[in-house]
């Protein structure tokens, strides 16, 4: 598997699993306790990064489905107050938006990925990113995010994505598959079936993003709301690891950590 390097933290190859931490600066978020209010952004930022966290991923909009619409400048104003928060700690930050004028906002600041649950779709957006010189990682999203349903579609979707990163002459990425509800068209069953079949994205020798931390498809399942869904996060957490996840995005840094180490140790990793 090829790497990415962000903030010369290496990203699959032969590093070990990564852990990225939710920064969540969204009221509207699906899970409400990890909202984290501007006051409280450094605090809960050193946290992460003592319990462990490479990589922390902010963002300023919900995109969970049926989730409260805010505009740009709000997204911008929210993601601009976050960043401000981290500035001069050295952390390794990605951003988590789509919105090519938020990324104007963010560049302002030290950030050193991006986050794009659209793909590449917008010209605009990619082109700031190449003349950046940002890594990212990009979600399988043909025209809008999620709606690659069933790992066919995912499969074929990650392979325009890979296109779209060629032709913009973007070569350090990983790739995210895209499991959760993001769209009407996707039921619980896709996303268990993006599980199973995670592995079959590492035919591109890239990277894996796993993203799965409390989403709905989980709490469906054990019939938990989004504060009780930790245990089975972390169950599909490690057998996505299992599956060539490189790394895993969390809102539960420390007990994730914990599980990768675990991991780790099983597979006899550094």
């Amino acid at each position: 598997m090829r790497s990415c390097v962000v903030n010369k933290l290496i990203i699959g190859g032969d590093a070990p699993p990564r852990v990225m931490g939710v920064i969540n600066c969204s009221p509207e978020s699906f899970y409400h306790d990890s909202f984290i209010p501007t006051t409280e952004i450094h605090k809960t930022a050193v946290g992460m990064v003592e319990a462990g966290a490479d990589l922390l991923d902010v963002g300023a909009r919900s995109t969970a489905p049926n989730a409260q619409a805010i505009s740009g400048a709000e997204e911008a104003s929210r993601i601009d107050a976050a960043l401000k928060e981290l500035d001069g700690t050295g952390f390794t930050i990605s951003v988590d938006t789509m919105n090519p004028w938020v990324l104007d906002a963010c560049l302002k600041h030290e950030i050193h990925a991006v986050n794009d649950i659209a793909g590449f779709s917008s010209n605009a957006y990619t082109k700031r990113v190449a003349d950046a010189g940002l890594p990212a990682f990009v979600m399988a999203t043909d025209y809008t995010p999620g709606d690659a349903v069933g790992p066919d579609a995912t499969e074929n979707t990650l392979g325009t994505v890979v296109a779209r990163c060629e032709s913009a002459g973007i070569d350090n990425y990983v790739l995210d598959p895209g499991i959760g509800i993001w769209t009407p068209f996707r039921s619980y069953d896709d996303n268990w079936e993006l599980c199973r079949h995670f592995d079959r994205f590492t035919k591109f020798d890239r990277p894996l993003l796993a993203a799965v931390s409390r989403k709905s498809f989980i709490g469906n399942l054990m019939n938990r709301e989004p504060e009780e869904r930790l245990a089975g996060s972390l169950a599909v957490t490690i057998f996505l690891l299992q599956k060539g996840a490189a790394i895993v995005r969390a809102h539960d840094v420390k007990e994730t950590v914990d599980a990768v180490r675990v991991y780790n140790r099983m597979v006899k990793m550094p």
